[in-house]
């Protein structure tokens, strides 16, 4: 593990072996890291987090309680979670707060927004500024605000084209409906 001289990791704080933690991050006492993550400058770790193996969390990024990433998970710049839905100043939610679940291998796109209480699928790909406030089905690609679905990724990262059995580059194949879209492998 690499923790720069800026960085604040709390006693508790649970990180896995490999795990880069850069510039002015803070980690709190109940969060846990896998291995393999990178957490860039300005990250901050709530007590309630969950995060995987190999997952990259950009330059200012919160995760918030209640949140958890699983594994190889991309947070892009500046991404932003929530965990109350409804918040105000002069009322305590902390009772309410909403859990969200990023699925393994999901991206989230620089400035997007993930309100609380959503769980974005397996090899999601959420685009830039995005604001998804509803689920998001394995593989979709969101954009927008709200976020829609406007194809399908493959879990190496390229657009797919096409319905019924579909081939990517990289040799994996999909079964796409609407509405659907299930990895074969």
């Amino acid at each position: 593990m690499i923790v720069h001289d800026t960085a604040i990791v709390d006693a508790g704080a649970i990180i896995g072996e490999g795990t880069r933690i850069w510039h002015w991050v803070h980690v709190c006492a109940g969060a846990r890291i896998g291995s393999g993550c990178s957490l860039g400058q300005n990250v901050f770790v709530a007590n309630d987090v969950v995060i995987g193996d190999n997952v990259k969390v950009q330059n200012n990024v919160s995760v918030y309680d209640g949140v958890t990433l699983e594994d190889d998970v991309f947070c892009g710049p500046s991404m932003v979670f929530t965990n109350v839905y409804n918040p105000r100043a002069a009322v305590a939610r902390k009772d309410e707060y909403r859990p969200t679940r990023v699925r393994r291998g999901a991206t989230l796109g620089a400035n997007c927004t993930i309100v609380c209480g959503v769980t974005i699928g397996e090899h999601a790909f959420v685009g830039a500024g995005s604001v998804v406030n509803r689920d998001v089905p394995a593989n979709a690609l969101m954009v927008g605000v709200p976020a829609r679905r406007i194809g399908w990724m493959c879990a190496c990262g390229v657009r797919l084209q096409g319905e019924g059995e579909v081939r990517c580059d990289c040799g994996d194949t999909y079964t796409i409906n609407t509405g659907n879209c299930v990895r074969h492998g």
